[in-house]
Formats: structure tokens, C-alpha cells, sequence
């Protein structure tokens, strides 16, 4: 391929490579982007000669910055469906990825947020190095945490995932092991010597032994040192009782989580919440998967998403003008309609 094309594929020994390759865009995923690389597993599983698969970004800015936000605010302006059917394609790849028959590694690098943290989060391996920074950050535009999201933050220990998707939160290196986001660190510096390391492998223990040689200890874990409070705060049934909580609390990082609950979407907060609630109880990702897909495409038609979109991307005045506007106005029928 060339290198204009959006996804370079290449082979390696018995190593399948991806190269997500729009790196001015922080490599956002395009529905071109997804069909390549659902064929390329496709072809890959089937295929003696592959015996692992590794995903990584082009250029130094980070793995991927999620979807094309700007394609989805133009066809949620015009009530064009479209973006469903690329959640459709999307998360189907979510799924693939997650269920694969051969070790796929994915190297969390720089920025991974929304769809980048799907085409991850999911494989076998994940690394991730010191400038990782990955994200759930959908309630800050008045959407929730999709491609699995409510699956990878419901099983996080404790409430750190609730907080990390209230809060639109990011994590580091360290974190992203303690959430389970992540399975390995590995210095930036040896990344290039992971091609050549796994060229003949051919099963999860080998992959395993491979990364386990590359890696480092990534020192502590921030979230760590606020378990304490997190668990106490999010532990609570509803969006109002955790900011109640968290006023109620001394902690100076309570109080910076609260100001940040209080800038996000009212309805994508409670919706969000219930979804995580939802998610932990059905245990899968494939019925998570549904779940997200169904709230996602309501979200599509409503006010919030793109008013965020607008707010953080088009006009950039980092203004919302979330309707409703406040916590105890999104009443529980508003709510409803995101799992109907």
C-alpha cells in the first residue's frame, strides 16, 4: 500500500502488522479504517501463516483519537442515520478483536481515546509506555462510553471506572494496568524491537514471554492513592447522591472530580451511569455491545451530542448548553429511553 492509505497492512515474519495511518488526525478511525482491518483479521485468522497480529499508530502523537466526531455532528445536524451503521461496523470489529483466535498485541501509545481504546482494550496483549494517556471522555460531549466501554470500566476495581468515565478522566501508564485497560509497560525507546521479537510467534504464551522480556515497572498508580474516596463516593445509585458525596468530601482531587462532573452533559451523565451499572451485571461484552449501540444511536438524535461536538470541536468556546440543564431535570423516563 501507499502511504496515503488510512490503514498500511504488511507482514513480518509470521507477525500480520496494522498501522493505523492518519497521524495528522491522531489516526480517528474512518468506516474505511474498520472495514480494512475487519478483513484483514478475516483473512489473518484463517491464515497458517499469520501466527499473531500487532496494531499500531502512525507518528508520535498516540495510537488513535477515536472516531471522525466532525462526519458524526454534520449527520446528526442533518438526521442522516449514517453514523449508526459505522457504530455497527465498529463495534462488530470491537467484538472480533476481543475473541480472536490468535494473540493480537496493541501498542496504547500516546493518545487513545473512544475508538482507539476499542481497537485496544480488547486485544489479548496490550501495552501501553510513558506518554500513554487513555480515555473514556464521551460525557464531555454529550455521549457515553461505547466499543466496549461500559464492559473495560465496569470491571475495573472498586469505582474507578465509574470515576474515570464521569469525569471524562485520563489515565497514565500505571493507571491503565490497575484499571485492567492495560497488560504490560513497556518504554517508549523499545518499541521498535517489538516487530522483530514477536516475527515467529505463534501463541498467547510466546507473546506473553516477548513483551514480558521489553518491559519495565511503571511505577505507582495515582488512582491507587484515591481508592479510598472514589469507592466511597461512586458506590452511590444515582449521578446526584456521587456529587453529594463528593462535595461532602475533604480530598482536594474530590472536590477537582466534582467541578469536572458539573461541566458534562446531565443526561449523559445518568445515562452513562446506568450503563456501567447495567454492564457489570450483564458480564459480556457482546450484550454490552448492544447496549451501547442502542443508547448511541439515541444519542444521535438528541440534543446533547452534538452540542458537545459543536462546543468542543466546531466552534471551540468550550461552552455546552446542555438541555436539561441541570442533574435533577433529567427525569427518569428521559433516561429510559436510552435502553428501550
Amino acid at each position: 500500500m501507499t502511504d496515503e492509505a488510512e490503514i498500511l497492512l504488511a507482514r513480518h515474519g509470521r507477525l500480520g502488522l496494522i498501522t493505523l495511518n492518519r497521524p495528522k488526525a491522531i489516526n480517528a478511525l474512518t468506516l474505511n479504517m474498520v472495514r480494512i482491518m475487519t478483513r484483514a483479521l478475516t483473512d489473518w485468522a484463517a491464515d497458517d501463516r499469520v501466527g499473531a497480529v500487532l496494531i499500531r499508530g502512525a507518528g508520535e502523537r498516540g495510537l488513535c483519537a477515536g472516531g471522525d466526531i466532525v462526519a458524526i455532528y454534520n449527520a446528526a445536524k442533518s438526521g442522516d442515520p449514517a453514523p449508526v451503521a459505522f457504530w455497527r461496523e465498529e463495534y462488530a470489529l470491537n467484538l472480533m478483536i476481543a475473541n480472536y483466535s490468535k494473540p493480537i498485541v496493541a501498542v496504547m501509545h500516546g493518545v487513545v481515546m473512544g475508538g482507539g481504546v476499542g481497537v485496544s482494550a480488547h486485544a489479548a496483549h496490550r501495552v501501553v509506555t510513558e506518554g500513554s494517556s487513555v480515555a473514556m471522555p464521551e460525557v464531555g460531549i454529550g455521549f457515553i462510553p461505547d466499543v466496549g466501554g461500559t464492559y473495560l470500566l465496569s470491571r475495573a476495581p472498586g469505582e474507578l471506572g465509574t470515576h474515570l468515565a464521569l469525569t471524562a478522566g485520563r489515565a497514565g501508564p500505571a493507571d491503565c494496568l490497575l484499571l485492567g485497560l492495560a497488560d504490560v509497560f513497556i518504554p517508549q525507546d523499545r518499541l521498535s524491537r517489538i516487530p522483530d521479537d514477536l516475527r515467529d510467534c505463534g501463541s498467547h504464551d510466546q507473546a506473553r514471554a516477548v513483551l514480558a522480556a521489553l518491559s519495565a515497572p511503571a511505577g505507582p498508580a495515582p488512582l491507587a492513592e484515591a481508592r479510598g474516596w472514589i469507592d466511597a463516593a461512586y458506590a452511590a445509585d444515582s449521578v446526584e447522591a456521587i456529587a453529594a458525596r463528593l462535595d461532602g468530601l475533604p480530598d482536594l482531587s474530590a472536590q477537582a472530580a466534582l467541578e469536572l462532573l458539573r461541566r458534562h452533559s446531565p443526561i449523559s451523565l445518568k445515562v452513562t451511569l446506568r450503563a456501567l451499572r447495567k454492564a457489570r451485571a450483564l458480564g459480556a461484552l457482546a450484550p454490552c455491545l448492544d447496549m451501547e449501540l442502542k443508547a448511541a444511536s439515541t444519542c444521535l438524535g438528541g440534543h446533547d451530542f452534538p452540542e458537545g461536538i459543536r462546543a468542543a470541536v466546531i466552534d471551540k468556546d468550550r461552552a455546552p448548553k446542555w438541555a436539561p440543564a441541570r442533574l435533577e431535570d433529567v427525569g427518569e423516563d428521559q433516561v429510559a429511553r436510552y435502553f428501550a
